[in-house]
């Protein structure tokens, strides 16, 4: 349990084709304690009833722009969060596709075709993860490190078989338990490697 008269400020953030009722839960429950918020939902959802919490509607499961800037203001929370802050991450089920925010010298349209074909191999959902998560500056811990040294709290519905952490949504606030290596084995395994973009490969090689 938390003290919520221990922080200054409360953010909402996250993303997943639940995050948007989890969104109305919890401002129903804080209101205006929280200060801001920002949450990524497919673009088939319907308009949500908050005030304090903004969302993005983004594509799924194949990302797009729409999801790079949800993803970009996410972060940028994230970043202005102070040690005395909370932050509230909802995540659920699709957030790896609807968070998208591509590494450095990699291209959305790069990730996007990687993420197509992993999706067309018969690649499972862990093994999807684990490509997305090493071409990626959100998924993977990258997000718990932007908003270090805030306390982060995380409330998830899993949409993955044994509830691994760091696979639901890609884990972008818990620590990667796959290496950049594990990436490169998943796409020779069903034979992409050969297709793989420059971008990715040299980011994957690269580690």
């Amino acid at each position: 349990s938390f003290n919520l008269d221990d922080f200054k400020n409360i953010f909402v953030v996250g993303g997943g084709k639940a995050s948007g009722s989890m969104a109305e839960a919890i401002e129903e429950l804080l209101g205006d304690r929280i200060k801001d918020g920002a949450i990524n939902v497919p673009y088939a959802y319907p308009a949500y009833e908050t005030k304090r919490v903004k969302f993005e509607h983004a594509s799924h499961p194949v990302p797009d722009i729409a999801g790079v800037k949800g993803a970009k203001r996410i972060l940028d929370l994230a970043s202005q969060a102070e040690e005395n802050d909370l932050i509230i991450c909802l995540l659920s089920g699709g957030g790896s596709s609807l968070m998208p925010q591509p590494s450095a010298g990699v291209s959305l349209r790069d990730k996007r075709r990687v993420t197509d074909a992993l999706l067309k191999s018969g690649a499972t959902i862990n093994e999807i993860n684990v490509v997305r998560k090493h071409i990626s500056a959100f998924k993977g811990g990258w997000l718990a490190k932007r908003a270090y040294p805030a306390t982060v709290v995380n409330l998830i519905l899993s949409d993955v078989v044994g509830d691994p952490l760091d696979s639901i949504a890609s884990g972008p606030t818990v620590p990667d338990s796959s290496t950049f290596q594990d990436a490169i084995e998943v796409l020779k395994r069903y034979g992409l490697w050969s297709k793989t973009p420059t971008s990715v490969k040299k980011a994957l090689l690269s580690g």
